[in-house]
């Protein structure tokens, strides 16, 4: 599910606009069918200073899934 911010989400999936590996990510995540939140990194410098050169990111809070990533390392992740 994609929203801006959603503070019961538990799951954040980094990005920025017209970023392709983005997209690519992006449909992973769909197709898990997992809610999460879509972030764009250029709407914080903290967020742009800390993911810049690492996006897309797939968050949990307590743990980071950067690119490149596959649905099955997804379902790890997830814990499935």
């Amino acid at each position: 599910m994609l929203s801006s911010v959603n503070p019961a989400s538990r799951y954040v999936l980094y990005h920025t606009d017209g970023c392709h590996l983005c997209e690519l990510a992006l449909a992973i995540v769909q197709q898990a069918q997992v809610e999460f939140d879509y972030v764009d990194i250029c709407d914080c410098a903290e967020l742009a200073a800390r993911y810049g050169t690492s996006i897309p990111v797939f968050a949990n809070g307590q743990q980071e899934l950067c690119w490149p990533f596959d649905a099955s390392q997804l379902a790890q992740f997830l814990g499935e």
